[in-house]
């Protein structure tokens, strides 16, 4: 799987249209060095998301978002066309596909996912903290899919 990650992130940073555009000029040397540097950003993205237990992949009508904590990583495009966030999914980061949600609004108003383990008690407001598994079964019972359920039992 190693190699498989490496080949994506490489072939996305080699699609870039800078990178392209820098490769159609000649000037590979800098095309390659940013490309690198993209590489080792989204590797460093990637490891964050296995290694925090709250980190997930949200996807909805308004585009992709990795969610790392203080950090989200987003694009305007469905998880299937976004590779970051598509092996993130495939090694095990949860997917919260909110598009099949109809209330929009109740969703907006779903508390957030505490990155650094606290979490506030009951009643939540907007700007709540609440455990990814909590969070997850809210935004179930609002009608989202799950992928990598983060729930002991209930992957899918």
């Amino acid at each position: 799987m190693q190699t498989e990650v490496l080949r994506v992130l490489r072939t996305e940073a080699r699609s870039w249209w800078r990178h392209r555009e820098l490769r159609r000029a000649g000037d590979y040397d800098q095309a390659r060095q940013l490309e690198r540097q993209a590489i080792s950003r989204d590797i460093g993205y990637l490891r964050a998301a296995l290694n925090n237990p709250n980190a997930y992949v949200s996807c909805g009508g308004g585009g992709t978002i990795l969610h790392l904590g203080l950090t989200t990583v987003s694009l305007y495009a469905p998880v299937e066309r976004f590779p970051l966030a598509s092996l993130a999914v495939r090694l095990g980061t949860p997917l919260i596909d909110c598009r099949p949600v109809r209330d929009i609004i109740a969703f907006a108003n779903l508390p957030k996912v505490t990155m650094d383990g606290q979490i506030d008690p009951e009643p939540w407001a907007l700007s709540s903290r609440v455990s990814l598994s909590v969070y997850v079964d809210a935004a179930e019972r609002l009608g989202a899919r799950i992928v990598n359920d983060p729930r002991a039992g209930r992957a899918t």
